[in-house]
């Protein structure tokens, strides 16, 4: 997967396409994402204690990776990520601006 976690992301499909947001968690084997205020579900919570009420709870959920693009911090545009050698090591890089993200 080429986005990580705490990487800006934009979503580019679904009920929230357009708006932006930071990755809280990535699941690379699955290739699924968890973005901050994107894709929230409501879940009914029971009471834990005597006396202590169940609540609704809005969590964020997971969606798949596709369906976002990484935000150049240069450009500040979504893009598709790319990748070059520099010294030796493996870099990520914006395919527009060709610079190192």
């Amino acid at each position: 997967m080429k986005i990580k976690k705490g990487d800006l992301v934009l979503i580019i499909t679904g009920k929230d396409k357009g708006k932006k947001g930071k990755i809280l968690e990535s699941f690379p084997l699955k290739k699924k994402i968890i973005v901050e205020n994107i894709n929230i579900k409501k879940k009914t919570v029971k009471a834990r204690k005597a006396g202590q009420k169940g609540q609704i709870v809005e969590l964020p959920v997971a969606f798949d990776a596709s369906n976002v693009k990484l935000i150049c911090s240069k450009c500040s545009q979504g893009v598709r990520v790319g990748y070059q050698l520099q010294g030796g090591v493996k870099k990520r890089i914006c395919r527009k601006c060709k610079q190192a993200l």
